[in-house]
């Protein structure tokens, strides 16, 4: 065996799979941010020229967007960003809803003066944001908020799994971010973090479960309709609709 040139080979993987992940991530802001629109087509030359890198990170890039669900692969089609339709986007609302009530029960039990001091100031920024009309600066702070809530709650396995949801939802649920409805998240970002500071498990519990449900029913009306499974629904509370949901299948 030649080793300097097994060492040649393993170093050239090494940099292609370090090149994958700077491709994945910046493709992954493009389409996060919006700059590509779920159905655009990607293509690994114009990725691969835009950024300056050969075909193949590009390539490895795409399959792990897929595995993340951002893009899908159409045979002898290409490559298009995900498009996330309107059942499957409030699906992916009631499984974190309760995954943030989990979050909120935590948190008022663990969290110290300092953290709940960052949480403040993550919310204020968001208020800033409100009050000046800028919707990408709140919708940087609001994940920015939502992330610390998940870190400071200490479970990888959880905060991987609810990372995958908030990147999928992201693909349709920026268009919630009306000046309206910034006031109105913000407002309930307060209470979510006003209950966690008194140590209250329940409210806090309930402020995060109600701030999801009540971004799944803005997305419903920002949509201008009842997906197809809800049009006959009962109004059941919106609590008891997402726990019989979650759990139906056990």
């Amino acid at each position: 065996m030649n080793l300097p040139s097994a060492i040649g080979n393993a170093i050239a993987h090494l940099q292609e799979n370090s090149l994958a992940g700077l491709v994945q991530n910046e493709v992954e802001r493009l389409i996060l941010s919006g700059e590509l629109a779920p159905g655009a087509k990607l293509t690994e030359l114009t990725i691969a020229t835009r950024l300056g890198v050969s075909r193949g990170p590009v390539r490895e890039a795409f399959r792990m967007l897929e595995e993340a669900g951002l893009v899908r692969t159409e045979k002898n089609r290409g490559v298009f960003v995900r498009s996330i339709d309107l059942d499957e986007a409030l699906e992916i609302f009631e499984l974190r809803a309760v995954m943030e009530m989990y979050v909120g029960r935590k948190l008022a039990l663990t969290a110290t003066g300092a953290q709940i001091r960052e949480l403040r100031q993550l919310v204020e920024a968001m208020d800033l944001a409100t009050k000046a009309g800028d919707a990408q600066d709140y919708h940087r702070h609001n994940l920015a908020f939502h992330d610390r809530l998940l870190a400071l709650a200490g479970n990888a396995k959880f905060a991987a799994t609810y990372r995958r949801l908030i990147k999928e939802l992201s693909l349709i649920r920026r268009q919630n971010l009306s000046g309206e409805s910034m006031v109105l998240y913000t407002r309930e970002h307060r209470a979510i973090v006003r209950a966690i500071a008194a140590h209250d498990v329940e409210a806090a519990g309930q402020a995060m479960f109600d701030h999801v449900m009540n971004s799944r029913e803005r997305t419903l009306l920002n949509y201008g309709g009842k997906p197809s499974d809800e049009a006959e629904a009962p109004k059941a509370p919106a609590r008891k609709r997402a726990l019989r949901a979650v759990t139906q299948e056990g």
